[in-house]
């Protein structure tokens, strides 16, 4: 599983930064998280391909979110696509997106499913799941958690071992196959430990600091939210539906998560440090997220 962070800019692109996109490689698909003005250009130029995107999940019509969904979809159509597309937003989803597929003249050349979602929502996808909460934010907006289905446990090679397994008996055992060992049958699950929980990716969208989106972070093997600005502004940024760094970090706290990454940052900051120190003061793995940064995300 790997995040690519397209763009990691707040309200409008700069010369270092990107609008907000985040693609989320789960293996068997591309998952995007918003699309922001200038996206499909960001995948030329990173290692993820826009043609591999199966669902994008918008987590609000601020346009520095989805204004790069008409240019991702055409140049789609453009390049032959005939894989289906399934569009996820907040409850006027229907109507925003109609409007994005009616944009302009061209030829839709595979179908495109919308799915108006609602906070608490559930969708249950291709071995894994998407929860919704609100977000605190201007208009309507939604944070989502995308959940692996439960791994199978690991592999207890001295237990094996124990047991006579030998040689090219490992690999079959591994591979889900039982093993004769003399008079007795060898099954997997004798020699692999109990199942583990999937990774969990949860993306804040804009948001001020919420106890939904915390409950949504619960125990999260990543925590992607938004940090628009330093703690010198949180009080005016929290008017707005935005956070600091520093309030980011508390919520990584207070959710368990593993690894925080904040994004959507002001204009105003040029330089990332100040705001990553920030955060780490409060949660020590805090990483400000770069344009083009690919993170492996690690079992748990």
């Amino acid at each position: 599983m790997r995040i690519t962070f397209l763009g990691t800019a707040g309200s409008w692109p700069t010369k270092e930064r990107s609008a907000s996109a985040i693609a989320l490689d789960t293996d068997r698909e591309l998952v995007l998280f918003d699309c922001g003005e200038g996206t499909q250009r960001q995948f030329f130029q990173s290692s993820a391909s826009f043609m591999r995107v199966r669902r994008v999940f918008i987590s609000h019509f601020h346009g520095d979110h989805f204004l790069g969904l008409p240019g991702l979809i055409q140049s789609m159509s453009l390049n032959h696509r005939t894989e289906p597309l399934d569009l996820y937003g907040p409850p006027d989803a229907k109507e925003v997106f109609d409007q994005v597929l009616k944009l302009g003249y061209f030829t839709l050349r595979f179908p495109v499913t919308v799915h108006a979602l609602s906070p608490g929502h559930s969708v249950d996808l291709d071995g894994y799941s998407v929860r919704t909460a609100e977000a605190v934010h201007p208009v309507p907006t939604l944070a989502y958690r995308l959940e692996e289905g439960p791994k199978r446990g690991r592999f207890d090679g001295e237990k094996a071992r124990s047991l006579g397994i030998r040689g090219p008996d490992f690999a079959r055992l591994e591979a889900g196959e039982s093993v004769k060992v003399g008079d007795n049958l060898v099954r997997p699950e004798d020699v692999m430990g109990p199942p583990r929980a999937g990774r969990a990716i949860v993306y804040s969208g804009d948001s001020a600091p919420c106890p939904a989106i915390e409950k949504l972070a619960y125990r999260a093997t990543v925590l992607i939210h938004e940090a628009t600005v330093g703690a010198e502004l949180e009080q005016e940024a929290n008017q707005w539906g935005h956070s600091s760094a520093r309030q980011a970090a508390e919520i990584a706290r207070a959710a368990e998560v593993q690894e925080l990454f904040v994004t959507h940052f002001s204009s105003r900051y040029k330089e990332l440090e100040p705001l990553e120190t920030e955060a780490k003061a409060r949660f020590v793995d805090s990483h400000v997220a770069r344009d083009l940064l690919d993170h492996l995300v690690r079992q748990p």
